[in-house]
């Protein structure tokens, strides 16, 4: 069940530490789960537990360079030395394919949240031929100047002080931006969420809110630029349902206007099979807000119709 720990040894000579939540009743589907930035598969219990019960298998593991996961190119807060993005797409697909081999035959939607999100498109765009289904939620991937602006920055501190250290200006000019952001805020983290509790226990999480690497947050920037490019989303079938989800409240996405953003651009692609669905109320981490249970539902409900469909 979810909370036993298994491990899986990618290509790339990561040892993936995973979770697995078998589906309950008649099979219908595989879900992968990708993780956001500075947090791990763990907090994914509940979003599994509730696809299982839909009838998906549903697998979460931790990237490199975060929770349980262990990869000599990749210490904490960094995807790696060299080929970070290329590396974190390979042991996507090293779960997909111990996923699909598992389960042979069954439909395979994968699914990202934040940081999640970005490295989620990346893949599909990468691997097109290989997810029936991708979900992309509270991502932001039209970032446009200031994340040109921020580029700059990371270069410079990259030249500086090294690709391994942490970045001095890009925490405070996200996390902390985000934070201020939110009135009457009880703790800097409140932009994550409006639920006290689970605002509580990612401060709390050690394996939590870490510094991250002048490296990762270029990945990071370079995920978010890259899959939307033309050339790259062309490669994608345009009949491929897309689901995005965004908060109206969340200032990672600007209030989601990058994930309106998104859905405009694939619907002028041509891609047909394109939904959003944005919660006016919630902030940025949509699994742990108030109304999660209805947002997982809707979510479910959707994964059918597409599996219906296909």
């Amino acid at each position: 069940m979810f909370l036993e720990l298994r491990r899986h040894e990618s290509p790339t000579g990561a040892l993936l530490a995973y979770h697995h939540q078998p589906a309950e009743g008649a099979e219908r589907g595989i879900l992968i789960v990708c993780h956001g930035l500075a947090e791990h598969s763990r907090r994914y219990q509940r979003f599994a537990e509730a696809m299982a019960k839909r009838g998906y298998h549903t697998y979460v593991h931790d990237h490199r360079g975060h929770g349980e996961t262990t990869a000599p190119d990749a210490p904490r807060g960094q995807f790696s030395r060299k080929d970070g993005i290329g590396r974190v797409i390979s042991d996507v697909m090293a779960m997909r394919d111990l996923a699909a081999s598992a389960h042979p035959r069954l439909p395979i939607i994968l699914f990202g949240h934040s940081m999640g999100g970005l490295i989620s498109l990346n893949t599909v765009v990468t691997h097109p031929e290989k997810f029936d289904a991708v979900a992309v939620w509270n991502s932001n991937l039209h970032p446009g100047f200031a994340g040109r602006i921020a580029q700059l920055i990371l270069r410079a501190e990259r030249m500086l002080k090294g690709s391994d250290v942490p970045s001095g200006l890009l925490p405070k000019l996200t996390f902390g931006a985000w934070g201020s952001s939110i009135r009457d805020r009880r703790t800097n983290f409140d932009w994550l969420s409006r639920d006290p509790s689970e605002v509580d226990k990612y401060i709390a999480d050690p394996l939590c809110g870490f510094d991250v690497s002048t490296s990762l947050w270029l990945d990071i920037f370079e995920l978010s630029f890259r899959a939307p490019q033309t050339t790259h989303l062309s490669r994608l079938p345009r009949n491929l349902p897309i689901h995005l989800v965004g908060g109206g409240q969340d200032p990672a996405t600007d209030g989601a206007k990058a994930v309106k953003w998104l859905a405009e651009r694939l619907k002028s692609m041509g891609f047909s099979h394109v939904t959003a669905a944005i919660y006016p109320d919630m902030r940025h981490e949509t699994l742990n807000e108030i109304g999660a249970d209805r947002a997982m539902a809707e979510f479910a409900d959707w994964c059918d119709r597409t599996i219906a469909k296909s």
